[in-house]
């Protein structure tokens, strides 16, 4: 079931692979000893993206020496190195929320703490209404309630729709001219890094590290009709410590948002990241820090 794996520079973590419901299987990255006793944390990431988002972040909330835990960041299915559905209309909410639950119960990661970017925030909310007990704590990493429509068709603009690059250095490039407005500060090693997670060398050819027929989920995505908003499923989550964090240049979660989810929730921690755009990359040594103390807090 576990096979060794290693990030250069980065600590060991264990590749695992969980049953669906339906057979598919799916993967997760591992960090920390099984039988720590805080409260373990689940990383959700973005709709297009892979555990490999959070491979620092985890990697230190593992590794507190006051308080070590399991930290399982998860692959939803059609990303990274989970299975492809043959269907991609199973590519929904109802579908990966499901798939998030098979994991944590084979995984006897109940309850935890979640750390959801974007989707990874939308799946938090949607379990936190579901399924209450399952969550100690939560931090949603630039989304709330309510979605900003032109961000949204923003990602719908090239979600299965990325150039093929030559090479990573040409896919550094591409996501420098997709994203550098909104992460100005960005060098150029972090813009490759960003290309070895967005891409992956198959037989010669750069393929994205998700199945490109993800953006048949966007189709309806329209400035006429507004997203319903996420008020209710918000609110479920008023029994556990929550966190909320914006990206200063972000066109998903605005301030107005923000300060809305803080009227309503006057004991919710937030951080604003400056420089950076949706989402946040949860990698800068005080951001993780202030997660790791938000993290300790939520151990009974």
């Amino acid at each position: 079931m576990t096979s060794a794996a290693r990030l250069p520079s980065l600590p060991a973590y264990e590749t695992l692979f969980v049953s669906a419901r339906d057979g598919l299987k799916l993967h997760v990255r591992a960090w920390g000893p099984r039988n720590a006793t805080g409260v373990p944390v689940i990383c959700l990431p973005g709709l297009s993206r892979t555990a490999a988002d959070f491979d620092v972040l985890a990697a230190a909330l593992a590794g507190q020496q006051t308080s070590p835990r399991r930290v399982l960041a998860l692959d939803y299915r059609g990303r990274g190195a989970s299975d492809y559905d043959r269907d991609p209309q199973n590519y929904n909410a109802a579908v990966e929320l499901a798939d998030v639950i098979a994991v944590v119960t084979a995984l006897e990661a109940i309850p935890a703490i979640y750390v959801g970017t974007s989707r990874g925030g939308i799946l938090t909310m949607l379990l936190a209404a579901a399924r209450p007990t399952l969550i100690a704590g939560a931090v949603l990493n630039d989304i709330g309630p309510v979605i900003d429509q032109k961000g949204l068709l923003r990602i719908k603009s090239y979600v299965g729709k990325m150039p093929e690059p030559r090479n990573f250095e040409e896919g550094a490039d591409i996501l420098w001219r997709l994203f550098g407005a909104q992460f100005p500060r960005l060098t150029a090693q972090d813009w490759l890094k960003a290309a070895h997670q967005a891409w992956r060398d198959f037989d010669g050819r750069m393929i994205t590290t998700y199945d490109a027929r993800l953006s048949e989920t966007l189709k309806s995505v329209d400035l006429e009709r507004p997203l319903p908003t996420m008020w209710d499923q918000f609110d479920a989550l008023a029994g556990v410590p929550l966190m909320a964090i914006r990206g200063a240049n972000s066109d998903i979660l605005s301030a107005k948002t923000l300060q809305a989810m803080k009227a309503r929730r006057k004991d919710m921690e937030t951080i604003v990241v400056a420089d950076q755009g949706h989402p946040p990359l949860l990698a800068e040594a005080d951001i993780v820090a202030r997660i790791g103390l938000f993290v300790v807090a939520c151990d009974p």
